[in-house]
């Protein structure tokens, strides 16, 4: 027997077929031919018959003997009747003959056209049947296609299955290979963060030293300066208000407590009266001239406190992307348009549009309120920590920047000076000085111990944000343009143009990459080193929701990441250029500010419809 998998089978069994199709089209049309043929038979013997009656009858035109016109077949009561009588039966006979001819006639008309209906059905079932042998063929033909297919496919399908299985063991020996480089990640990660802690540990104990050297050497100038004795007629109180100021400041500069104890005392009675009578006021002006050159020698007021700098430590080694949201808050009651982490990246700050500044706690993944700082004449436009993270400094829409102490909910300072819309407030390294743009075309330089401004810089086009370190300056302007200032200088020093109206500043912790973000819907990072446009960052669906967007680099400047206006924020690999990932979900209107914090774990973005989200 053939098999299902024989190919003659399925040849046999249209055999098969076709010969049952034939069995039954003879069973269904023999039956109309059954009784045709024989019926035809007996017309045809009947009309022979009848031509041999009609023969007999024509009589002989003189012979009317009957005995001429009898026959074998003649009855013997047909023998007594006249020829007249004999020609009037047969002729009536004949005419009946006549009759049933012409109804097996008219019989055999039907049947041939029966017949022909028949045959023309015949044709066409031929004609099918010739059809469907040419499908048939055309059928196995391509049966036989497939079953070609289907074997090759069986082949291909044990090859894919020896690869895969093959693919299989390798990814099993890899994934063992990544578990054990990602042990040695780890190890050396572990010693890396060791050695930068170590590092910084060296860095800080040798700023102590150098900050210790310098207080000596200010308490050894003190102690000359307290020896000095001078007189004069005029009383301590004529002083002039400069030098009574240089006088006091002069103590609060020696940090250790005896000193300044016994400087203090020293200051309080810098005069002796023994020799009141032999010194005039242009002495005192010789001795107050003094102290002024000894701060010219070293470099920095002495009349005031040494400038404290905190150097930016790095701790973080690798910045995780956010994947997703893990708390989302409606913080304020208003738009969010200003978000700023703590030098701990455990304290954040929120600022908007309610002219409320919202401390929190990073805990466990969620956001705890820690502290309202109120006290602001406007909408809070930037907020800022110093390097220390004890104070906060914002930006306001009533003119003017006010300064926080963390702990106290009631402004501290109020800087003001400029007639428009602050839109930017930064700290420079020192705790001590502030930097200032507004909307009125100028840039301001900030002493904190005086609440003054010790320098304005006037611009061409209002400022939308700045960023600072050391002397140097950076502002983003409305006119596509981003200005360098040196603050020992009275001049711009350098100038960048940027395609759309600048938008945001970030500066990297490296202190050598410039981040800016324009309205024409791009990122730029600038390196400072060369003064030029190292890369751009675009991404389709990606636009600027406001000329206070804000953008940052990561804590590693390995990322850049920015919101957009339809609630997504979109996050670059800063070497190259591509879109690393957008994130979408909580957001439903534009993206203001975003925030990511020194340790690199986590992600805030604040929007105009007053929601605060914390990314992990």
């Amino acid at each position: 027997m053939e098999g299902p998998g024989d190919p003659g089978a399925p040849a046999a069994r249209w055999k098969r077929h076709i010969v049952r199709q034939l069995r039954q089209r003879d069973r269904t049309q023999k039956a109309l031919f059954l009784e045709l043929v024989p019926a035809y038979n007996r017309l045809l013997e009947k009309a022979e018959l009848l031509a041999r009656f009609s023969e007999k009858l024509q009589p002989e035109p003189d012979d009317v003997t009957p005995a001429v016109h009898q026959g074998p077949w003649e009855k013997e009561s047909d023998q007594g009747l006249s020829p007249a009588a004999l020609r009037v039966k047969w002729q009536e006979e004949a005419e009946g003959l006549r009759l049933v001819c012409g109804e097996m006639a008219y019989q055999v008309v039907e049947k041939r056209a029966t017949l022909g209906t028949l045959e023309s059905q015949l044709e066409e079932r031929q004609s099918r049947l010739a059809a469907l042998k040419a499908r048939v063929e055309q059928l196995e033909e391509a049966r036989a296609k497939e079953a070609g297919q289907v074997h090759a496919r069986r082949a291909l399908n044990e090859e894919q299955r020896a690869a895969y299985e093959a693919l299989r063991a390798r990814v099993g020996h890899q994934e063992a290979a990544l578990r054990k480089l990602e042990e040695e990640a780890r190890d050396l990660l572990e010693r890396l963060v060791q050695r930068k802690a170590r590092a910084a540990a060296e860095r800080n104990l040798r700023i102590e030293r150098r900050e210790r050297a310098k207080q000596a050497r200010v308490s050894q100038e003190l102690k000359k300066a307290a020896k000095r004795t001078v007189s004069i007629s005029e009383s301590p109180d004529t002083l002039g208000d400069g030098v009574r100021e240089e006088a006091e400041t002069l103590v609060l500069a020696a940090k250790p407590g005896s000193l300044e104890s016994e400087a203090g005392e020293k200051w309080k009675r810098p005069f002796r009266s023994a020799s009141a009578t032999f010194l005039t006021m242009s002495r005192c002006v010789d001795v107050v001239k003094g102290l002024l050159d000894f701060k010219k020698r070293r470099g920095h007021s002495i009349g005031g406190a040494p400038e404290q700098r905190y150097q930016s430590i790095p701790v973080c080694v690798t910045a995780r992307l956010p994947t997703q949201a893990q708390d989302v808050l409606d913080a304020h009651l208003s738009e969010v348009s200003a978000v700023r982490f703590g030098p701990n990246s455990s304290l954040l700050a929120t600022g908007g549009a309610d002219r409320l500044i919202l401390l929190w706690n990073v805990v466990g993944g969620r956001l705890k309120a820690n502290q309202t700082l109120e006290g602001a004449g406007g909408s809070i436009t930037s907020v800022d920590f110093d390097p220390s993270g004890s104070q906060l400094l914002a930006a306001t829409y009533n003119k003017a920047a006010q300064l926080w102490k963390v702990g106290e909910a009631e402004s501290k300072e109020t800087l003001s000076g400029h007639t428009d819309k602050v839109t930017a407030a930064k700290f420079k390294l020192t705790r001590h000085q502030a930097v200032t743009g507004s909307r009125d075309r100028t840039v301001k330089e900030w002493d904190l111990c005086r609440a003054y401004c010790s320098r304005t810089i006037n611009v061409l086009s209002y400022c939308n944000d700045v960023v600072c370190w050391d002397h140097v300056i950076i502002s983003g302007h409305n006119d596509q343009k981003i200005r360098f200032w040196d603050s020992r200088g009275p001049r711009c020093t350098q100038v960048i143009p940027v395609q759309g109206r600048v938008t945001s500043l970030s500066l990297s912790h490296d202190q050598l990459h410039l981040l800016s973000c324009s309205r024409d819907d791009t990122l730029k990072v600038i390196d400072l080193r060369v003064s030029n446009i190292r890369q751009v960052f675009r991404a389709d669906g990606f636009k600027c929701g406001s000329d206070w967007t804000k953008a940052v680099f990561s804590p590693d400047r390995s990322y850049v990441l920015a919101g957009s206006w339809d609630g997504a924020l979109y996050i670059w690999d800063v070497d190259t250029g591509k879109l690393e990932s957008s994130l979408r979900g909580p957001h439903s209107a534009a993206v203001n500010a975003v925030a990511w914090c020194y340790s690199g774990n986590h992600v805030v973005s604040v929007d105009q419809a007053r929601k605060v989200v914390l990314w992990h």
